[in-house]
């Protein structure tokens, strides 16, 4: 069987509004907004039948998760390698912030140009693909909700599907705060991951 595997980019936090770099050695606090979004994740993860609650280890991340995984009722499973991306110097930036040709060259390749002391981005997606990989070979008949983070998924989902983690940036432009993409797993990892959705709001309860 292949089961079904909704990746969610964790609530809005105070960094969001100024699109500060938010990595692995960063975890801003949740907004106002991001508490109400946390909620609508649980009733959305209702609606969706959602049977096993995954997330990064990160704070925003787990507070996003939660209240989902109370609410269909299944204990919050932990992924460390599900985490947010270092981005070296550039954590707590922006990227008008940075020096001017650091980020020009890392908008045009970031793979071959990560900030100093950043994860390389292949390396990220590696080990992201490999975690959701994990995932999906342990629930092979549920529908899992994955809670990650933008980069970090984004990394993942080309590494998953055979596009080039050179081009993330302009393959998949954003992932929105508690938005859903869905994919499907095989259980065989030398077949194809399927994409179903991206960036769609969960139905209403």
């Amino acid at each position: 069987m292949t089961g079904r595997v909704l990746l969610v980019r964790h609530a809005e936090t105070v960094w969001h509004a100024d699109n500060r770099y938010a990595g692995a050695r960063s975890d801003p606090d949740l907004t106002e907004n991001g508490l109400r979004q946390v909620a609508a994740l649980a009733q959305g993860a209702l609606a969706e039948g959602v049977q096993v609650v995954v997330s990064s280890p990160l704070r925003r991340a787990v507070r996003t998760a939660t209240p989902a995984a109370e609410a269909v009722g299944v204990p919050l499973r932990v992924v460390p390698d599900l985490r947010e991306v270092d981005f070296g110097i550039l954590e707590g930036h922006t990227l008008a912030e940075a020096d001017p040709e650091r980020a020009r060259r890392f908008v045009a390749d970031p793979a071959a140009h990560p900030f100093p002391g950043a994860e390389p981005p292949r390396n990220a997606a590696a080990r992201a693909a490999a975690a959701l990989r994990d995932v999906g070979a342990r629930y092979p008949e549920s529908t899992v909700l994955v809670v990650g983070h933008s980069t970090v998924l984004r990394l993942a989902l080309c590494e998953l599907l055979g596009l080039p983690v050179a081009a993330y940036r302009q393959l998949i432009p954003r992932l929105d705060n508690v938005a859903v993409t869905e994919i499907r797993l095989p259980a065989d990892a030398s077949r194809s991951v399927s994409l179903l959705s991206l960036n769609r709001t969960f139905p209403p309860p």
